[in-house]
């Protein structure tokens, strides 16, 4: 080791103990090998002087292990040889929203770059992640010829004509042994104003160098039936900053992560630039344990609680009179109307504030120069001229929390975000206002996703971490579906009756493609008004609102956050009928959403038996099955219960009854629901 090269560990007492002892997790440093883990999973790395190559993972709950063949870094984006290389472990307590977790941090520096590998540690989950920050002077590889067509590479004829040549900056890789990996990558589409498939799939065989676009990237050994997992923590591959063309690079079994979404100028002298993050988790087995693998890391990002993450939203701008009838009275009568219907939390979008934006009903609005007024985020005075206080009062007395709409001053990449933090704290301080929807985003640069992380991070630590952000995904480039996860949920879609667009099934169908890897308890979806503007959809469509019952609206937001897209005063009085469906489900969010929620049955298309299933524990847990608009009153549908197991199902909500039923190959069950277009809440208990 270089006598430049002074390794300092921090340890806690719970790193010191033995290998394959108790502890929650670990890392320490012996002889040149780095090893870091918890009870599920260890990564252990060739040290190489603080650049790091990966020579194992391994399953510690099946006792098995990955071996790696790496000769390069797992990190590597510029040319150089690393000095005075450290490595610091300490332990990060929870703040109230992430789990506690163990941070490893590799520093070292290469020439004038100075370089941070923070890896995250969590006791729960067979997943370690890694944030990488940069500080000082870079130029970074040249990847251009990686997005090469290799149509316009020569014929192979001998060994020498395999090699591409090609260096390619690497946020994280996995150089393996064995000739039988099959991978599939899993991209992803937002700004959901202007896309209805969210999530594409890619399933190939890695044979030579290729590129693959997406946030995930499984791999498994068919013969071992080993895996692993890349999650690139990024916002989806065509909005990503810098982007190379792809975020993944595999050569036989050797497996990349690029893209890192900077360029050299945004790495800084004299401050930190952070960039995409990537998580590497195992399993052994197939896709059910893969992507449980994956659930248990993204469980550990934010906790889950009652009190702050599940609701019931009722947002008026549903039903289009933008802000037109916002204020004291129209707000105070809708709480009214919220609290038969069985909602939460109401929302005031766009127009309760003083300033007026370009989504006005009236022209004159505007984003720009937000703060030569000092009062755009205050509320308006002539349609609250007691302020909030009496929106907020009422809801107490209703049990309904207040949340507000939130615009950034998005220009000059968020400068003014310590202004708009503090417009949030105040209205957290002045009302207890706790839920705010963050629209409107854009993010260009890479100064401009800092500021904005900025502005979340300083309101949460004014707050004590009270506050949650709901993130819009429909327009702009934001953060996805996998980037900023730590500071709230996401609000999926704008869909309208009054344009026609709306179609409960595409809605279910959104939420159910995505929930395969998304957690679908961090997704608003939304159900509207179906008794307005029949007169959009043309009277023979099977599939417009009108067809569906309140109740069945309701249902297909069970997996996620429920949003009453729409003005509760619009409503007719058969519609609170509906309301003791929501009064029913208010117990039994939580205990729902704490399971690992995976979709089961066919993909939705109007006709299919399809659903989700959540998973509490190996024995316990809920699936909610609906029958669209299909013949077949009695639907077998593939599941992720255990083959060949007894389970009870007791209906707790919708028109199923009790059964018992052994399960089928590939978790095949069969319900029987009488009617289209119905739905059944199960609670399943798995019989020894």
């Amino acid at each position: 080791m270089s006598k430049k090269n002074i390794i300092t560990i921090f340890l806690s007492a719970i790193c010191t103990l033995p290998l394959w002892g108790g502890q929650q997790y670990y890392a320490f440093l012996k002889g040149d090998t780095l090893r870091m883990g918890n009870n599920y999973m260890e990564r252990a790395m060739l040290w190489n002087n603080g650049a790091p190559v990966t020579i194992s993972l391994t399953d510690k709950q099946h006792g098995k292990t990955i071996p790696a063949q790496g000769k390069q870094p797992d990190f590597s984006i510029v040319k150089g040889i690393p000095t005075d290389a450290t490595l610091t472990v300490n332990e990060i307590p929870t703040n109230g929203i992430h789990a506690s977790y163990l941070q490893a941090t590799v520093a070292c520096t290469i020439g004038s770059l100075n370089i941070e590998r923070r890896y995250r540690i969590y006791a729960d989950c067979p997943a370690i992640a890694c944030d990488t920050y940069l500080k000082g002077q870079v130029e970074l590889y040249q990847n251009k010829e990686d997005n090469r067509s290799n149509a316009d590479r020569k014929n192979i004829e001998h060994t020498a004509d395999m090699a591409t040549g090609v260096k390619t900056p690497t946020l994280d890789r996995l150089q393996l042994s064995g000739n039988h990996w099959s991978a599939r990558t899993i991209e992803f589409f937002d700004y959901t104003d202007w896309n209805d498939n969210l999530v594409a799939g890619r399933t190939w065989l890695p044979y030579r160098r290729n590129t693959y676009r997406g946030n995930l990237l499984f791999a498994h050994d068919v013969v071992t039936h080993q895996g692993f997992f890349f999650l690139k923590e990024a916002p989806s591959s065509s909005t990503q900053l810098h982007y190379p063309g792809s975020d993944f690079v595999a050569d036989f079994s050797d497996f990349m992560v690029v893209g890192l979404g900077i360029a050299s100028h945004d790495v800084k002298p004299d401050s930190w630039t952070r960039v995409y993050g990537c998580v590497t988790g195992i399993y052994t087995g197939g896709e059910q344990e893969a992507l449980t693998a994956l659930r248990l890391y993204q469980k550990q990002l934010r906790h889950h609680t009652a009190v702050q993450d599940e609701m019931i939203i009722l947002n008026t701008w549903g039903d289009r009179s933008q802000d037109a009838k916002i204020d004291e009275a129209f707000c105070l009568a809708e709480l009214d109307r919220a609290a038969r219907m069985g909602i939460t939390l109401f929302q005031l979008d766009d127009g309760w504030q003083s300033g007026k934006s370009p989504n006005s009903k009236t022209a004159g609005g505007s984003f720009k120069d937000i703060w030569k007024s000092g009062d755009y985020w205050t509320p308006n005075p002539t349609k609250f001229p007691h302020g909030l206080k009496p929106i907020v009062e009422k809801g107490k007395k209703l049990g309904i929390r207040i949340g507000l709409w939130f615009n950034p001053s998005i220009q000059n990449d968020f400068a003014d975000w310590q202004k708009d933090a503090q417009a949030i704290i105040g209205l957290y301080k002045k009302y207890g206002i706790c839920c705010f929807k963050i629209d409107g985003l854009q993010i260009p640069t890479k100064t401009a996703e800092q500021n904005l992380r900025r502005l979340f991070d300083t309101v949460l630590e004014q707050t004590n971490y009270e506050v949650i952000f709901n993130l819009d995904a429909t327009a702009g480039r934001r953060g996805g579906y996998h980037y900023m996860n730590e500071y709230g949920n996401i609000f999926l879609e704008n869909r309208y009756t009054d344009w026609g667009n709306y179609y409960p099934y595409r809605t279910l169908r959104n939420l159910w493609m995505l929930s395969r890897y998304v957690p679908a308890e961090k997704m608003q979806i939304e159900f509207l008004n179906k008794w307005r503007n029949a007169d959009k959809y043309d009277a023979a469509d099977p599939f417009a609102p009108a067809r569906y019952s309140f109740d069945y609206l309701f249902a297909i937001t069970l997996a996620a956050q429920p949003l009453a897209w729409m003005e509760a005063s619009n409503l007719p009085e058969e519609a609170y009928i509906t309301a003791s469906l929501l009064k029913k489900y208010q117990p039994l969010q939580l205990r729902f959403h704490q399971g690992v929620i995976l979709p089961i049955g066919e993909e939705p298309s109007g006709r299919s038996w399809t659903g989700f299933q959540s998973t509490v524990s190996g024995t316990q847990g809920y699936l909610v099955v609906y029958r669209e608009d299909n013949e077949q009153a009695r639907g077998t549908i593939d599941t992720w219960l255990p083959e060949g197991k007894k389970v009870t199902f007791t209906p707790v909500m919708g028109s199923g009854k009790k059964f018992a039923a052994k399960v089928g190959a590939q978790g095949k069950v069969s319900f029987e629901l009488n009617d289209k277009n119905s739905f059944a809440l199960y609670q399943y208990e798995v019989k020894p």
